[in-house]
């Protein structure tokens, strides 16, 4: 990508951003030098975290399958889109189910540009986009592009991949899902995947929390305490809470150690 690019009011290409930066661990082109930067930085520091972002992906990919496949989920709110891929959220949904719709949230300008460019909607189903910030669920849930899309009175898939982490603090996770939550009705999913320490060594550990004390990572991990938490008053999907390479891999898939993924992830139903 051209880094001396202005194109798009409110991007900023000298400060890394954690959609372009995944973009970049995934193998994709929408990234400038300050991404790169980033994410060649982590990546020496924790030489795993590509592959992390590789099941990341691939847990996605098999969640929306089971959530339009096997629970009959026709509808998806995917906050923290990223940049597009192969085998975004809709792409895997429509394959099983056309007339799926899919609602996109992003606070990237650039994501949003791509977003509008590449990801087409089945001709029996349809695909929206907004930009919004997680941080405030409630324009997320007001906005009118949301209501024009989806049926907020009928099951909605939420997805929250590898975006809850970008919420700093003890706690500051949980009022957001619950919120976004509420305004689901019974029969809904939520499927989150959340950036974690727990396999680490004592040292990683603290060179992690060191990093972020300097503001040299965006990434406030948490506990698996903490992330089962957010599927309060859920009922989990088998296997529950597990690292995103061993939620319903597929069969014969060669399951990484634990400390080479460093994210939990899981499903979970609102009864």
């Amino acid at each position: 990508m051209d880094d001396t690019s202005a194109a798009t009011p409110g991007i900023d290409p000298t400060k890394a951003h954690p959609a372009r930066r995944y973009n970049y661990w995934l193998g994709g082109k929408d990234n400038f030098a300050a991404d790169r930067a980033s994410g060649d930085e982590l990546e020496r520091l924790f030489p795993k975290v590509r592959l992390g972002a590789l099941a990341n992906r691939a847990l996605l990919q098999r969640a929306t399958r089971f959530l339009a496949a096997e629970a009959g989920i026709r509808q998806f709110l995917d906050i923290g889109t990223g940049l597009p891929t192969a085998d975004n959220t809709h792409e895997v949904a429509q394959r099983h189910a056309p007339e799926s719709r899919i609602v996109y949230v992003d606070n990237d300008p650039l994501v949003m540009v791509h977003a509008r460019a590449l990801l087409d909607s089945s001709p029996g189903g349809r695909t929206a986009y907004l930009q919004a910030d997680l941080n405030d669920p409630e324009s997320i849930l007001a906005d009118p592009v949301l209501h024009d899309t989806l049926d907020l009175k009928q099951p909605v898939g939420l997805m929250l991949i590898a975006v809850l982490h970008f919420i700093h603090g003890h706690g500051a996770a949980e009022p957001i899902v619950r919120r976004l939550l509420d305004a689901l009705p019974p029969g809904s999913y939520l499927v989150a995947t959340h950036a974690t320490s727990d396999f680490g060594t004592p040292e990683q550990q603290a060179l992690y929390q060191q990093l972020i004390a300097q503001g040299k990572s965006d990434v406030w991990t948490r506990g698996r305490e903490e992330f089962a938490g957010l599927f309060a008053g859920l009922e989990l999907v088998e296997p529950g809470v597990v690292p995103a390479s061993e939620w319903r891999p597929a069969a014969h898939a060669e399951i990484p150690a634990r400390s080479d993924i460093n994210i939990w992830s899981a499903v979970g139903r609102k009864p």
